[in-house]
């Protein structure tokens, strides 16, 4: 992308001069940038491996906002100029992303801006909210909770579709080609994926997403419809907590969707509280 300047501000894509500089914008919120952070310290800030473009919004030569351009638009630290400065870059490019991704205030200006052009989204989930806990869970954790092995994708691949496919109404295979099963694979492989596992049934299951020094990310959370109304989830939960804690950072977070009542009253009992909202247009 060519610099362009309007005023004393502009966007233009980052390259490694500017890691940096990005690294001290995103640890401003360690907590809200963990996607970002974590694909940045993963495949580093060239499109080639991030598979993604990194924007920055400038003012006066100084990095005041960027922005994770790829099959997901994650604002980071967005100004209300730098949200203006984004949107008229994404209207103008040639494809439109599967989904914006971020914090609501700003993620809902951005996604106004673009509704006209990007046409009307498949679900607007405008109200997420964003959980922490930074302790172990007061519940007890459920031993069986563990690391789902190398040799388990097979086990692990259904309940990973029939959770995509019942929270994002898309089966993730469908035209897939692979793509979908080698993330799985990816989880299980860097040991982010947890599960219980009866015989060769997953109970239930959820990811680390994204981790970094800080903190990491859960996704996924799923119980096998057949166990669902036993309170399976609360102690299983607090066992990926108390593993994730040690393996990875000292604070977990998730967001959830504002009208999954069950969930959340499932989130509080295990101890999460909400410390922001974040809000998510699926394309």
């Amino acid at each position: 992308m060519t610099e362009v300047a309007a005023g004393a501000s502009y966007v233009r894509s980052l390259s490694r001069h500017d890691l940096p500089d990005l690294l001290g914008l995103l640890d401003r919120d360690p907590l809200a940038n963990v996607f970002v952070r974590h694909r940045v310290a993963s495949a580093g800030i060239d499109q080639r491996w991030l598979g993604a473009q990194i924007w920055g919004y400038f003012e006066r030569e100084r990095l005041v906002s960027a922005c994770h351009v790829g099959a997901n638009v994650v604002p980071v630290e967005a100004t209300e100029e730098a949200v203006e400065a984004f949107a008229e870059r994404l209207v103008r490019r040639d494809a439109r992303s599967r989904s914006l991704v971020g914090p609501a205030e700003v993620v809902v200006p951005l996604w106004r801006r673009l509704r006209p052009t990007w046409g009307e989204a498949r679900s607007e989930r405008l109200d997420q909210p964003f959980l922490v806990l930074d302790g172990d869970s007061p519940l007890a954790a459920d031993d069986r909770v563990r690391p789902v092995a190398v040799d388990e994708l097979d086990v692990l691949f259904p309940a990973s579709v029939a959770m995509f496919t019942e929270e994002v109404g898309v089966d993730p295979t469908i035209g897939d080609r692979g793509g979908y099963r080698a993330r799985v694979a990816q989880l299980i492989a860097e040991g982010c994926a947890y599960a219980i596992i009866e015989g060769d049934q997953v109970v239930f299951k959820t990811e680390v997403g994204a981790h970094t020094h800080a903190a990491c990310q859960l996704q996924g959370v799923w119980v096998t419809p057949r166990r669902r109304g036993e309170g399976v989830s609360e102690r299983a939960l607090a066992g990926v907590v108390y593993r994730a804690r040690r393996s990875f950072a000292p604070a977990v977070t998730l967001y959830v969707n504002d009208y999954n009542t069950p969930a959340r009253r499932l989130y509080e009992r295990v101890g999460f509280r909400q410390v922001s909202t974040f809000a998510t247009v699926l394309m």
